[in-house]
């Protein structure tokens, strides 16, 4: 009798074993890679991904990773997600990747797998068009303005310059902040370069006048990367890869020329 409760037991447990391996294999394809890749992301970072009007999420990244996907075989779901808490829901496996204008750092190396970079930007200063501030040293006493957990509130810490801010005031989005400029509750913003010349020219499209400047100084050139939950290589590879190919073909330039033309 015992006996044949083991021979049970054993065969129950092979069976479960290979009820789990089906499943596993079911959610990849042939070469490892998910069928489905769960992308976070901020859904206000214009142009890189963001809700149109329409309510569709859209942008230079939702492209790029649309374009990406195909080539892996793959379907892609786009999940927003507090931006200050992107790490946490990686590595808690609510997404599979960040992909949305990220900062490559030397801190993010470390806590993901990091891919290549992929795009170069700035941490750019916007103004209002009639202020007084021409320089980063004019800045000093004033309220400045960031998103929080953004590379740009890391790079004006970095610089030790906030100190000397009369106050750094951080964002859940960048939207925020640009309505606090507006209203004269900052006196400048630090953002992205892509994002703060592609809401200026929107703005400025929609007031039908110059609403804003952009100073030549700024807080230094980034690289923009994709994240995975540290040790999955295989998807980072794969990525890479894959943009290195669209690059080469040509239709990653056509996505920028989409979404850059100026």
């Amino acid at each position: 009798m015992k006996k044949i409760m083991l021979l049970m037991v054993f065969a129950l447990s092979v069976l479960m074993c290979s009820v789990q391996k089906d499943e596993k294999e079911e959610k990849a394809n042939a070469n490892g890679i998910p069928k489905k890749i769960v992308i976070g992301l901020d859904d206000s970072f214009v142009p890189m991904g963001f809700k149109n009007e329409k309510g569709e999420i859209v942008g230079f990244d939702i492209d790029l990773a649309r374009a990406v996907a195909q080539k892996l075989g793959a379907e892609v779901e786009f999940k927003p997600i507090n931006w200050d808490s992107k790490i946490l829901d990686l590595n808690g496996g609510n997404i599979d990747l960040i992909w949305n204008g990220l900062t490559i750092t030397e801190e993010r190396k470390k806590e993901t797998e990091m891919s290549k970079p992929y795009f170069t930007s700035h941490q750019l200063i916007v103004i209002k068009k009639d202020s007084s501030i021409n320089a980063k040293a004019d800045l000093t006493g004033k309220n400045v303005g960031s998103q929080t957990e953004s590379s740009g509130e890391e790079a004006v810490k970095k610089s030790g310059e906030d100190k000397k801010f009369k106050e750094f005031k951080t964002y859940a989005q960048y939207d925020q902040a640009f309505m606090d400029l507006d209203a004269g509750r900052v006196d400048a913003i630090v953002a992205d370069e892509v994002l703060a010349k592609y809401t200026k020219k929107t703005k400025e499209t929609q007031a039908k006048k110059d609403l804003y400047k952009i100073l030549s100084e700024n807080y230094g050139e980034e690289e923009y990367g994709i994240a995975a939950k540290k040790g999955n290589t295989k998807l980072i590879e794969a990525i890479n890869k894959a943009i290195k190919e669209l690059k080469t073909d040509g239709t990653y330039q056509k996505i920028y020329s989409k979404w850059f033309k100026d």
